[in-house]
């Protein structure tokens, strides 16, 4: 973490001073504000740590539950969500109190005598190509506490207005706060506010959904589980191990360690659910769900001592077609005001562990693009990349987890053999991991014809780490995991060999009145406030005059000006940063997102083309005295 720069903190430095609308923030829902964001599971809460770094932004979050959420469904994260959890500065925290999977097995009938289980193959979990951070799995209540805090103790001082319940809403046409919303209170009060934009993050029966028209595609997949929560003692050797069990004749069992070492979650499958048993099915018990895990564990067994929770469901897929009121209405020349995402986007099984993971990164791609309109940084058009970027996402995820079920649910003689299920997990790592997801060219993702620069950050894919030197302390750091959810674009310089190529580039953006920096960060701010430019040179770190540095990689900062001596990193000789990304020698120019994602490479002796590709989203702002909080 970085604070002090300005002034002593003695406390703890997570807790930043309020700013903005935080300043004198009441507890109670006002009548008016800028963001309404209805729903404080995943995609609405990571909304708000996200906007808690806009703190001009007036945001307010209500849930209709009463409290917090004492124990959510959902335990899966994957490598996506740690990135997403060191963006926000809190996955250290959240990593020791979970589960870290290594290895998934897969278990199929003994070859020899099929009324019993064998292991048949065993596969990282994830493979090593796909991330540094692992699959984790702890429950969802606790990732809403920390994206919470976050919220709360940001500059903005977003907290959670429990106990209101999303009724209706209207869009007027014109207005400074043209949402209007109507809302009953845990009294049974009805009450009316107004906002400049709703985002319904009110899950798979999203009212919010259903008020602006979005029309819902739907299918069911024939396939019923049970799932439960259990503590118990087994003989089972991979307890404690992602498995995947499938017996000859009695069904599967998903097996997912959860954290704590005594929590365990049984996915098992019940019949094929059709209109003469479906009610049978759907109301399996606990007792019957364990009376069948046991079958399909044959010759081992468990020996449930408390089910923590349980429930089962039949699967189904459901993928919204419109994810703003302005697609619903399929007006291409409005924009936007209301939006869903989470659930109200998309459903399905609950087996690939893909729902908190996908909503997490809808609600991030949201918010930043929220605050950047509000601040005044950029148009409201750019809030439709919303949509056009999450709903192509949301149907890949339908698609996949279509593939991923059916797999899970197939009987041993339906499969080519026992290593085609390894194969398709192996296979398809990326896309669980998190990793698939590929933006297209738009106002803020840039085309590939510079992509042979930097072969390894994809245009429009995640920013992937790797591990570098930081001058400054020789501390061998991944440059990404100091990648900090807080609205920031990200400029990457990698430097040519003589390092004359980026001194240049770095002079141009510091001084030049074409740059972005100069055109784009509000007068009287940190010069980066707005871009946070970061150097990589190709030589070891010993070998780089850190005094030589241009000045934008080491800019002063804060009420007293102090230099910030992050930003200036080299490569590490037995594994070389270039070398790992497939980063050119002349050097290379990588554009990130404020949502970690890739949004251009450029030579190093680009000048306009950096203009002209930030000039497409962001307008010039001329407010004073914006300092970063």
């Amino acid at each position: 973490m970085q604070y002090h720069h300005d002034g002593y903190v003695g406390h703890d430095p997570r807790i930043r001073e309020a700013a903005g609308t935080g300043i004198d923030r009441t507890e109670d829902l006002p009548d008016t504000m800028d963001v309404l964001i209805v729903g404080a599971g995943p995609a609405g809460i990571v909304q708000a740590a996200q906007l808690t770094d806009y703190p001009d932004v007036h945001t307010r979050i209500i849930e209709r539950r009463p409290t917090r959420l004492a124990a959510g469904r959902a335990d899966g994260l994957f490598p996506r969500s740690g990135e997403t959890f060191q963006a926000f500065e809190f996955y250290d925290s959240i990593a020791q109190e979970a589960a870290h999977m290594r290895e998934m097995s897969f278990w199929g009938p003994h070859p020899e005598n099929p009324t019993e289980i064998a292991r048949g193959a065993r596969a990282p979990d994830p493979p090593a190509s796909v991330s540094e951070f692992p699959i984790l799995t702890v429950n969802q209540a606790r990732v809403i506490d920390y994206f919470a805090a976050r919220a709360a103790n940001g500059p903005a001082r977003i907290d959670i207005n429990y106990g209101f319940e999303f009724l209706d809403l209207t869009v007027h046409d014109s207005g400074e706060y043209p949402v209007e919303v109507q809302l009953r209170e845990a009294d049974g009060t009805e009450r009316t506010v107004r906002a400049k934009y709703v985002m319904g993050c009110d899950g798979a029966r999203s009212r919010v959904r259903d008020c602006i028209g979005a029309e819902v595609s739907s299918d069911s997949a024939s396939q019923a589980w049970a799932v439960m929560d259990i503590m118990a003692n087994t003989d089972f050797p991979d307890f404690r191990t992602r498995s995947g069990i499938q017996s000859d004749k009695d069904g599967t069992i998903l097996l997912i360690p959860r954290e704590g070492g005594f929590l365990t979650r049984f996915y098992v499958s019940l019949e094929s659910p059709n209109d003469e048993n479906r009610a049978r099915v759907m109301s399996t018990t606990a007792e019957e769900a364990i009376e069948r895990a046991n079958r399909i564990l044959h010759p081992y067994s468990v020996d449930v001592r408390k089910v923590a929770w349980y429930s089962n469901y039949e699967v189904r897929h459901t993928v919204a077609k419109s994810f703003d009121d302005a697609a619903a209405r399929q007006d291409p020349d409005a924009n936007p005001r209301v939006f869903i995402a989470g659930d109200a986007c998309h459903t399905h099984s609950a087996k690939a562990g893909q729902g908190m993971n996908v909503s997490i990164q809808d609600g991030w791609n949201l918010a930043w693009k929220i605050g950047q309109v509000l601040e005044g940084r950029s148009d409201e058009s750019l809030l439709k990349t919303y949509h056009e970027e999450r709903q192509v996402v949301a149907q890949k995820l339908i698609d996949y987890d279509k593939e991923w079920s059916a797999m899970m649910s197939k009987r041993p003689e339906e499969m080519e053999g026992p290593q085609e299920i390894v194969d398709f997990f192996v296979d398809t790592a990326n896309f669980p991991g998190g990793f698939e997801t590929h933006y297209q060219p738009s106002r803020i993702t840039g085309t590939a014809d510079h992509q042979d620069l930097a072969k390894g950050f994809p245009i429009g894919m995640r920013f992937k780490s790797a591990l570098v030197s930081r001058v400054a302390d020789s501390l061998p750091v991944h440059v990404g995991h100091h990648f900090r959810a807080d609205g920031r674009w990200r400029l990457y310089a990698f430097s040519d060999a003589d390092g004359s190529a980026v001194a240049d580039l770095a002079d141009w953006l510091e001084d030049s009145e074409d740059s972005p920096v100069t055109l784009f960060t509000p007068t009287g701010a940190d010069i980066d406030r707005v871009f946070d430019a970061k150097v990589i040179y190709q030589q070891d770190y010993h070998d780089v005059d850190v005094n030589a540095v241009p000045s934008l990689f080491r800019p002063k900062v804060g009420e007293y000006r102090l230099t910030d001596w992050e930003k200036v990193y080299a490569t590490i000789p037995d594994d070389d940063f270039f070398d790992a990304r497939g980063i050119d020698r002349s050097g290379a120019l990588v554009i990130v997102r404020p949502d970690m994602y890739v949004a251009h490479v450029l030579p190093l002796s680009a000048r306009s083309e950096i203009t002209e590709f930030f000039a497409q989203s962001m307008a010039r702002q001329a407010a004073p005295d914006l300092v970063r909080a």
